[in-house]
């Protein structure tokens, strides 16, 4: 087939490797839909005489896209283009104001619970409290006094080793990392192990800021940091305290073995702590962090703890990337919008985020015991996996249940559920990840009773 296919060649310091700079063009072209599904490409013997490379240049490439689900490889049918029933890598798609009832979103809050009084009462004193000086080009880093206000908060709630001035305020925790991500490339670094499964978002960031993405397989004590020692990454993104989506928490042998390669290695830990604050059974573990403040890049944000319309997160970084990032922050933007960050710093400094906390945790607590308990109740066969924390419930069908068909009678039920298939690389066992956060403990109940009349369609 004729495809136009554009690749530098120059090489040089600071140039994208030729199989990287193959990937973007072919995932860009499948992800605009100028590749179908079912397109045939190129074998890789005649792709790399036409582009002038070596086969190993469009091998490695065509592994990687299959890796992520964009192409599939057949003996007899050659490498074609993947459908669209699994697509992990493309953009999320973007949540209406007015979510579907029966959508049991694993990523939201409860929306409504957002405390809009002590919010607007935040933003109203800074409004008027605030000297006209404030009202110019903010500092890019992030307002002075969110940054000591965030330090105090992060290290009495989360074990952070955070000092103001290596905090880094950012318009989301994907703005963080992407930042992050380009700050690797520019000094040196090619690739990122990440978990698998993991968080899909994580993927999309690290590939489209040009970084190669090596997934490492999870079990119930998160990150198999034996697996991790076989590979030659530059960083390693984890989620230690509540691993995304699978729930575990990542013992302590592994936080030392992690570190310890992380050492070895000269490489970057990357800690995504998203909802770590959320933990119903007993107390929240610390962050990764606090035991290594000059190998870890910590992130976070308020859309778990309060809302994902306030686009506000929080870089924590090592001496010897602060800057860097910083560069990266002021290039991109100019700063995120400060009279939400001073908003935000007044929240905290009034006990009004730990108000917040104290109040949402028993109404998750008992949404997560609802959903549990329902589905012991109505799916009997099924477990659920991981520990009693954050807004997401993985519920485990018996390895046969065919997850796409599940989800899609699911779906003419008017349900949307949200599948493990997504958060995987390597081809996994089937799965569900049901969200409690902005859903109410009746309409918890119903949906499940919905899904069990799925299975029994599909079963």
């Amino acid at each position: 087939m004729a495809l136009l296919l554009t690749l530098d060649h120059r090489g040089g310091a600071g140039a994208v490797s030729l199989h990287t700079q193959l990937e973007r063009e072919l995932r860009e072209r499948i992800r605009a839909g100028r590749l179908e599904a079912g397109t045939r490409l190129p074998a890789t013997r005649e792709l790399a005489q036409r582009l002038g490379v070596s086969r190993g240049v469009v091998v490695e490439a065509y592994a990687q896209l299959a890796a992520e689900g964009y192409l599939s490889t057949r003996r007899g049918a050659g490498t074609v283009v993947a459908g669209t029933t699994r697509t992990p890598e493309a953009p999320p798609p973007v949540l209406s104001e007015r979510a579907a009832p029966e959508d049991l979103h694993p990523g939201l809050p409860d929306l409504a619970a957002f405390p809009r009084a002590a919010w607007a009462r935040s933003l109203r004193t800074v409004t008027r409290e605030l000297p006209d000086a404030a009202f110019g080009y903010p500092d890019p880093s992030g307002a002075a006094v969110l940054r000591v206000g965030l330090a105090r908060y992060l290290g009495r709630a989360r074990g952070v080793a955070a000092e103001p001035a290596r905090l880094l305020i950012v318009s989301g925790l994907t703005q963080g990392l992407t930042l992050l991500a380009r700050a690797l490339l520019r000094r040196g670094a090619r690739r990122v192990a990440v978990e698998d499964p993991g968080f899909f978002v994580h993927r999309w960031a690290l590939a489209h800021a040009g970084l190669e993405v090596v997934p490492v397989a999870v079990d119930e004590h998160g990150l198999r940091t034996d697996l991790l020692a076989r590979v030659e990454a530059d960083a390693v993104l984890v989620t230690p305290a509540h691993q995304a989506p699978l729930g575990g928490v990542l013992r302590a042998a592994r936080r030392e073995a992690l570190l310890l390669w992380a050492e070895r290695r000269g490489a970057l830990v990357i800690e995504d702590d998203y909802d770590a604050e959320y933990r119903y059974d007993r107390d929240p573990v610390g962050a990764v962090q606090g035991l290594a403040p000059e190998r870890v890049a910590y992130l976070g944000c308020a859309s778990k703890v309060l809302a994902p319309a306030l686009r506000i997160g929080w870089l924590a970084l090592p001496a010897a990337w602060a800057e860097t990032v910083a560069v990266e922050k002021a290039l991109d933007d100019l700063g995120t919008p400060l009279l939400d960050q001073h908003a935000l710093a007044d929240f905290i400094e009034r006990g009004e985020l730990d108000r917040h906390l104290r109040r949402m945790r028993p109404r998750y607590r008992a949404r997560r015991a609802t959903l549990v308990a329902a589905l012991a109740r109505e799916l009997p066969e099924w477990r659920v996996a991981g520990v009693a924390a954050g807004f997401g419930v993985v519920a485990l069908p018996p390895a046969a249940t065919d997850e796409r068909a599940l989800i899609a009678a699911a779906a003419r039920r008017g349900m949307v559920l949200h599948g493990l298939a997504r958060y995987r690389v390597a081809p996994g066992p089937p799965g569900l990840v049901l969200g409690i956060g902005n859903t109410s403990e009746p309409a918890l109940a119903r949906a499940v009773k919905q899904l069990a009349g799925a299975y029994e369609e599909v079963t």
